[in-house]
């Protein structure tokens, strides 16, 4: 079955699961459904408070994450959302519907896949510096000047980088130097109604693989090792940390996420990047009139969740750095929302989006890094969003389409290459049986062997969850380069100093002009169209810059100092 049809990165769709059973009771009584919920406390209220608020309300606690305050309920009530909500102890509770529902392909990240004219198949340009033997299509490592930061700071060991994603594929030969097992996790049981069948009996996959694909590609673009084989990472002697909280279907639910969120605060990661949006909601707002009143409840529960904890794994010492999303808007200025919800019985609808109340989470989320995409010629690629309300910096994404009047255009090197599973291109048709790389696909999928015949996958994608991992694995070597023995017991740096750091040593870049950039060349029409707002040191295309690794080891810290 294929599992590659992901709103990945950045178009990934997350929030509640399914689980719903029936028994039958005595002769002529009715069903009996048990529901799942994730119920979600006030602020401030105990766990032994919050829980007999909800056995009130006809629930039971199946498990609890009392950090946050959230807690996986069932309850055989038609109306126990509704009795939860009205209990002043709780925020609220998302049922976790049947969904039903297939995932959606990404048309953003697969879109050299799903091109309508086939090109000829070309050599990829030379536009890095080879460092491993893949390194010359790594474009992005020269763009953010990781081939030279690598000479002052490769990244430390005892720095853990999380990667909140569908997995990582801890077998090829460039995850498998820099992945912790000891420390990686599940978080995402298989669903078969978006996942397909389970693997394995207890349907959660065992740590270090990955049926989607998207976090290793993550994960290579992070840390990949500089071993002389296949390609090498921004900082590739850093720790990865697989935080399985997506499903192989792509989807992010609310639950696993914050699970993952928690383990990564109470076991010393430093970094977490954040590649998705929590679904089913492009936007949670906390009273859309759009809304159904259980809906509406549903998602200020998901808001003050990953606020909550958001903000917990920012006080326990994680940096957090999050992709701004493929859905070519300005954040700050959100059009119609007609893709929600993307699962469950319900049909998407239009609901238009109020800044004030509504979040794209977590790139809108508390203390969190937005990061969008570039393409090789520093242009914001057109599905990338922006804006200066909540964009940080920028960086290299990839973007097929860049390069118009050129040879480069509509490209495959025009993308991100990284480290993907073997299992996930055969299901997808691009490699064969045997492991060989099919005819016509020679052009996006690299193959990697050594004398043992050992092998490791490579293929492009594009997004800005391939953008975020460049940011992340610049904020790793910030970490790195000046992080103490000092923190928790541990060697670590405060988030807020990684952060500031990060912003004042990006490479600073203006507004293109005209300022209103539009993509018809590229065959995009005037919803592409997008307004760069702000100066040189901040702007809504590349907030204050393009993360510089090399001028992030290379700078002194300047405690306290303004971006």
């Amino acid at each position: 079955m294929s599992k590659r049809f992901t709103a990945g990165a950045v178009a990934t769709a997350t929030a509640l699961a399914l689980t719903v059973t029936g028994s039958v009771g005595p002769a002529n009584a009715e069903p009996t459904v048990s529901r799942t919920f994730t119920v979600v406390a006030e602020e401030g209220v105990s766990a032994d408070a919050a829980i007999a608020a909800i056995r009130s309300a006809g629930g039971t606690v199946v498990s609890r994450t009392d950090e946050v305050g959230i807690f996986q309920v069932t309850s055989e009530r038609a109306d126990f959302a509704a009795r939860a909500t009205a209990a002043a102890a709780l925020v609220g509770a998302a049922q976790q519907k049947a969904i039903g529902r297939k995932p959606k392909l990404d048309r953003v990240e697969q879109e050299h896949l799903l091109a309508a004219t086939k090109k000829a198949a070309k050599d990829a340009k030379k536009r890095g510096t080879k460092m491993d033997p893949l390194d010359d299509k790594l474009w992005g490592l020269e763009m953010i000047r990781a081939d030279k930061s690598r000479k002052i700071e490769p990244g430390d060991r005892r720095v853990k980088v999380g990667v909140l994603d569908t997995g990582v594929d801890a077998s090829n030969p460039d995850i498998a130097p820099n992945f912790d097992w000891s420390l990686s996790r599940n978080f995402a049981p298989d669903i078969a109604e978006v996942d397909g069948p389970c693997e394995v009996a207890s349907c959660l996959d065992p740590v270090g693989t990955d049926d989607n694909g998207h976090g290793t590609h993550v994960a290579g673009t992070i840390g990949a090792a500089a071993n002389g084989f296949g390609i090498s990472g921004v900082a590739p002697n850093v720790t990865l940390v697989q935080l399985k909280g997506g499903q192989d279907s792509g989807y992010f639910f609310l639950e696993p996420v914050v699970n993952s969120l928690v383990h990564a605060a109470n076991n010393g990661l430093d970094v977490v990047n954040m590649s998705f949006y929590v679904d089913p909601w492009l936007y949670n707002c906390t009273a859309n009139p759009a809304d159904s009143p259980e809906d509406q409840a549903a998602q200020r529960a998901t808001i003050a969740a990953m606020k909550r904890t958001l903000t917990y794994a920012h006080r326990k010492g994680v940096t957090l750095v999050g992709a701004l999303g493929n859905n070519n808007e300005d954040l700050g200025a959100p059009r119609t929302d007609t893709g929600s919800p993307n699962y469950g019985p319900t049909q998407p609808y239009p609901r238009p989006i109020d800044n004030e109340s509504c979040w794209d989470l977590p790139a809108e989320g508390p203390h969190v890094i937005g990061v969008s995409s570039l393409g090789p010629s520093y242009k914001k690629s057109d599905f990338s969003n922006w804006g200066t309300e909540q964009i940080s910096v920028a960086a290299p994404g990839g973007w097929f389409r860049d390069g118009f009047g050129t040879d480069s255009y509509r490209t495959d090197a025009n993308m991100i290459l990284s480290a993907y599973p073997k299992h996930v291109l055969q299901e997808e048709g691009s490699v064969d049986a045997d492991g060989n790389i099919v005819p016509g696909a020679e052009t996006f999928v690299f193959k990697e062997c050594k004398t043992n015949g050992e092998c490791g996958y490579y293929t492009y994608l594009q997004g800005t969850s391939m953008a975020a991992p460049h940011a992340a694995g610049v904020t790793a070597l910030i970490v790195s380069k000046f992080g103490k023995n000092e923190r928790r017991g541990g060697f670590g740096m405060d988030p807020a100093l990684v952060e500031q750091h990060l912003y004042r040593t990006a490479a600073e870049r203006a507004c293109p002009e005209p300022r209103l950039q539009q993509y018809r060349n590229e065959g995009r029409d005037e919803t592409y169209d997008a307004y760069c707002a702000g100066g040189l040191n901040f702007n809504g295309f590349y907030g204050y810059g393009i993360v510089d690794a090399y001028a992030a080891v290379k700078t002194p810290l300047k405690p306290n100092a303004r971006p």
